[in-house]
This record gives structure tokens, sequence and C-alpha cells, in this order.
């Protein structure tokens, strides 16, 4: 989220373009699913950029938000760190990803079942879903997500682990205020880590594990 439609989608180019970056400088291909993670995230700042356009309510840009955010994301963190992680650690990896598949699974329920609606709060947009359990749904998300990336035992990923365990906390008091929403700043620096992160590797022609 950003605080104008404007820096939404001024925010969402911008980090699509690190994602185009990030995904044509992988050299090994269970590196793709996290090196296009930008990609997935400047497409969700665009999408919202549409929901402060259209002024919140329950329509395709809001739904479409909601998807990407939900269980979209509970699912491609943790799938992406498996694929990337060494072999030590897949073992471990398996925890927060059936965990997020379990979450997404519930959120998918949710959205499928009960209207989301985006509301304008100051320079904020709120989502409101009616979920079952949502302590135990944001636990899962938040296992399946920062969870898998400080598992993973691959100290980039590690580190993205930690700034999104930091960005979202930062996000969420903000946001709590309705004094200005940052997630286009913390999707912004994660997108620049995974770039640093891909260019790590060695460049080469092989792109196996």
């Amino acid at each position: 989220m950003c605080w104008s439609a404007t820096a939404d989608l001024a925010a969402g180019v911008g980090i699509a373009a690190v994602g185009v970056a990030c995904v044509a400088r992988v050299r090994r291909a269970r590196d793709l699913p996290l090196a296009a993670l930008p990609l997935v995230l400047g497409a969700h700042q665009i999408v919202e950029s549409a929901v402060w356009d259209s002024g919140g309510g329950t329509g395709p840009a809001t739904v479409a938000w909601a998807v990407i955010a939900l269980p979209l994301l509970a699912v491609w963190v943790p799938a992406g760190a498996m694929c990337a992680a060494p072999p030590h650690a897949l073992r471990r990896l398996t925890v927060p990803l059936a965990v997020g598949l379990a979450t997404a699974a519930a959120l998918a329920y949710a959205l499928v079942t009960r209207p989301v609606r985006a509301e304008v709060r100051g320079h904020t947009l709120g989502y409101v879903v009616h979920l079952n359990d949502p302590e135990l749904l944001v636990a899962g998300y938040l296992l399946a997500t920062v969870g898998s990336l400080l598992l993973s035992g691959d100290r980039g990923l590690v580190l993205l682990g930690v700034l999104m365990g930091a960005g979202a906390l930062i996000c969420w008091v903000l946001w709590e205020l309705e004094f200005v929403s940052t997630w286009c700043a913390f999707a912004a620096v994660c997108s620049v880590a995974l770039l640093v992160w891909v260019r790590r590797h060695p460049v080469g022609p092989s792109t196996g594990r």
C-alpha cells in the first residue's frame, strides 16, 4: 500500500523494473521463483492504484489485491524459499510450506465465500476481510512467509526475512495510526535486497541446483 494512486503506480512500475532485472540476472533455475517476486509485488502496487482510483469498495481491483496479498504470497514465498534453499535446509522448510498451503486454502475460501472491501482511511487504504480465527491465520501467514526465509539456510534470504519481519511490524504500526501507508517503500527495499541476492550468485552457464 502507498499513500495515493500516483504513488502506488510509480512504486509498482519501479518495483516491477527491479523484478525484470532480477529475472534477467538469474543463472540457477531454482532461484527463479524468488527472483520473480518483485514482479508480483510490482503488479500488486499497480493493482492498488486502481483501488485508489475507484475509491475503494468491493470491485475487481480490490479482489485482485486481496488474492495476491493473501493466498498467493502465503504459498509463493515458502515455495520459492524451498526451491532456492541449500539441500540441508529442505526438510525443515516443509513446515512453513505446509503451513502456507493450509493458510492459503483458508484465505482463499474466505475470499470466495465473503466479500472483501477496501476503505480509504486518510493516507492509507484499509481492507476488510471477514476471517474465522484471524489470529491463527496471521500467525500461519507470518510463519509461511517470514519464517520460511529465516529457516532457509541462505544468508541473503535470512536477511530478507529479517527485513520482511521488521517491515511488516512498521507498516502495521503506521497503518494502525492511519498516518501513512509504507508498504510500497517496504516492497521496494525487499525487491532491491532480492536483486542483491540474485547478483551474489556467480554468473555461469549452469541453471540447475
